[in-house]
C-alpha cells in the first residue's frame, strides 16, 4: 500500500505540472535559472568522472586483449562503444543523482518545512507548475548536454591514457574510433540521457515537494531520492537495453 500511495501521489503531482503559466517571463526566468545552476553546478565533477571513466576503460580494455590476433583498433571500439552505450549515460547520471537530485529535494524539502510553498499556495499560484516544472524542463536540458560532454571528454581521456602508458597511439586509437561506428547508439545514447534526467528531476522533486517535519526529515528526503533515482535509472537502464537494442 505504501508503494501505491507515493505511486498515485506521484501521478497527481505531475498531472498538476501542467497547467498555463500566470506569467510567461518568471517561468522563463525560473527554467533558465535552472538550466544554469544544474548545469555549472555539476560540471566539474562530470569532468573529472568521465575523464578518469575512459582512461580506466583504456587501461583494463587493454590489459584483457592480451592476444596478438586481435588488433589494437579494437580497444578504441571498445572504449568508444563502452562510454556512448554505458558509462556516460548511466554511470554519469547515477552520480547526478547524488549532486543535482539531492540539491533539488534539499531545495523543495526547505521551502515545505518553511511554508513558502504554502504561502505561494494561498496567493493563488500552482506551485507544483512554478516550482517543479522548471527543475524538470532545466534538468532534461542540462543533463543530456553534460552526458555529450562526458562521451566526448571518456574518449579523449581513454585516448591520452593509451598514449601515455604505451598502450596504443594516438594515430591507432583515431583509426579504430572511426572504424564500425553505429549511429544508432549515439541515438540511444540520447534516450538514456532524456529518461535518465526526468527520473532524477522529477523523483527528487517529489521526495522533497512532499516533505513532513523538520529538518531531520529534509535530509531524509534528499537520501530517498538519490536512492530511488539510482534504483530506478539502473532499471530503466535494463528496461531500454532490452526494448531498444
Amino acid at each position: 500500500m505504501t508503494f501505491l500511495t507515493h505511486l498515485g501521489t506521484y501521478l497527481l503531482m505531475l498531472k498538476g505540472m501542467f497547467t498555463k503559466p500566470e506569467n510567461w517571463r518568471m517561468y522563463w526566468k525560473e527554467f533558465m535559472h535552472q538550466c544554469v545552476e544544474i548545469g555549472i553546478g555539476a560540471f566539474p565533477i562530470v569532468v573529472v568522472v568521465s575523464l578518469f571513466l575512459g582512461a580506466v576503460t583504456t587501461v583494463q580494455t587493454a590489459y584483457q586483449m592480451v592476444s596478438p590476433l586481435v588488433p589494437q583498433t579494437t580497444i578504441a571500439q571498445i572504449v568508444r562503444d563502452s562510454i556512448i552505450l554505458e558509462f556516460s549515460p548511466t554511470v554519469v547520471s547515477i552520480v547526478l543523482a547524488g549532486v543535482v537530485g539531492s540539491k533539488i529535494a534539499s531545495e523543495l524539502g526547505n521551502m515545505r518545512i518553511s511554508e513558502q510553498i504554502d504561502a505561494l499556495e494561498i496567493m493563488g499560484i500552482n506551485t507544483r507548475n512554478y516550482l517543479i516544472l522548471p527543475k524538470i524542463l532545466g534538468a532534461m536540458v542540462a543533463i543530456p548536454c553534460l552526458i555529450t560532454i562526458s562521451a566526448v571528454l571518456g574518449i579523449w581521456g581513454g585516448r591520452t591514457a593509451g598514449d601515455m602508458a604505451g598502450i596504443l597511439s594516438t594515430d591507432i586509437f583515431d583509426m579504430g574510433l572511426r572504424q564500425n561506428l553505429n549511429y544508432y547508439n549515439i541515438t540511444f545514447a540520447f534516450y538514456k540521457a532524456y529518461s535518465f534526467a526526468f527520473i532524477i528531476s522529477s523523483i527528487s522533486a517529489y521526495f522533497g515537494y512532499n516533505v513532513k517535519g523538520g529538518a531531520l526529515e529534509i535530509g531524509r528526503a534528499s537520501t530517498s531520492a538519490v536512492v530511488v533515482s539510482c534504483i530506478l535509472i539502473l532499471v530503466a537502464d535494463y528496461l531500454l537495453a532490452a526494448l531498444l537494442l
